[in-house]
């Protein structure tokens, strides 16, 4: 008896101790999210990364900078000013420039345009710059083992999901600066669906001559999009998403190639934007059809006269359900 009475508290002390030490470790991961995230907003870098999947890669060239501004008098608080660009490398020029919550965007397709936002979208999430625990939720951050990426001695963490609707993140962050140096999407398995790879990185204690002249710069006119940002009442239901995921926006538009009506929602969980749109098809039935560019997948089946499609960074089996669910209340507008 003295023999199972030490065994058992043999036991149960180890498993206290693996507990301590799991805990330790995700705290020790989130503060160095935390780290990343405060790095994006303060730090002064030059860096370039290109975006790997399908086999091919598309090159970035990113600048942030931060001013700091000295108050008038002593009443005042000191407004940094922070400056941040984001360019495509290849083919066509594509520019997101921001200063501050002034977000402009100079694509081919568009006249330059500006809207007001604290960040701009690009590949790499926005949440990695911003409040890291909307993710505790439906992720785990696990503390993994150390490496040397880009030349420099890198920390990987992993953003595990809590369920099988979602795809992992791993993450490469410099131990010196805290900033990213690569980024993978990966499956539940471990697979890779794509990366960033992060090829040049250079941090300053002033700002680049790049974005001296941006902070400068005459931004295109602000555009309101605040009537876009409605929720706009839709025909039809998404009735079951994966816990975590909350409606952003849901709106009804034309298609300026088709000029097809076309119905939408957007929902995000913090890390990840799933888009559901619903049409009228001329098609009467059409199974349902799948690509996928990366990480990012599209679904889309036509029952009754309704194209209804899925895209977002979501395995197969979860844009099915999703799009299993969708109930309808009237037909949508028709084109």
């Amino acid at each position: 008896m003295k023999l199972i009475a030490s065994f058992t508290c043999v036991c149960i002390t180890s498993l206290f101790i693996s507990f301590s030490a799991a805990s330790a470790d995700a705290e020790q991961a989130k503060s160095l999210l935390e780290q990343l995230s405060k790095s994006l907003r303060q730090v002064n870098f030059n860096t370039s990364f290109v975006v790997v999947k399908n086999n091919q890669a598309e090159p970035y060239h990113w600048l942030h900078g931060v001013i700091e501004q000295q108050p008038n008098n002593a009443d005042d608080d000191a407004k940094n000013v922070e400056l941040e660009i984001l360019a495509l490398l290849n083919g066509p020029r594509r520019d997101i420039l921001r200063i501050n919550n002034r977000v402009s965007y100079i694509e081919p397709e568009y006249a330059p345009y500006t809207i007001r936002s604290e960040q701009i979208s690009g590949p790499i999430p926005t949440v990695f710059g911003r409040d890291i625990s909307v993710l505790e939720n439906n992720y785990h951050f696990v503390l993994v083992g150390k490496n040397r990426v880009l030349g420099r001695a890198a920390q990987l963490i992993r953003i595990v999901p809590k369920d099988a609707h979602r795809f992992g993140y791993w993450l490469w962050l410099d131990q010196q600066s805290g900033l990213l140096l690569k980024l993978a999407v990966v499956t539940r398995k471990g697979n890779l669906l794509e990366q960033i790879q992060f090829t040049h990185l250079e941090i300053t204690d002033k700002i680049s001559e790049n974005l001296k002249q941006l902070q400068a710069a005459e931004l295109p006119q602000i555009i309101d999009v605040t009537a876009q940002q409605k929720n706009t009442d839709l025909s039809w239901n998404v009735d079951w998403l994966p816990n975590g995921f909350e409606p952003v926006k849901s709106d009804r538009h034309r298609i300026i190639a088709s000029k097809q009506t076309v119905e939408f929602m957007l929902f995000n969980d913090g890390l990840v934007d799933v888009s559901v749109y619903v049409n009228p098809s001329k098609e009467k039935q059409r199974t349902v059809e799948y690509a996928s560019d990366g990480a990012t997948l599209v679904l889309s089946q036509v029952i009754n006269n309704i194209e209804v499609s899925v895209v977002g960074k979501i395995p197969l089996e979860t844009a099915k359900k999703i799009i299993n669910s969708i109930s309808f209340n009237r037909k949508p507008v028709t084109p």
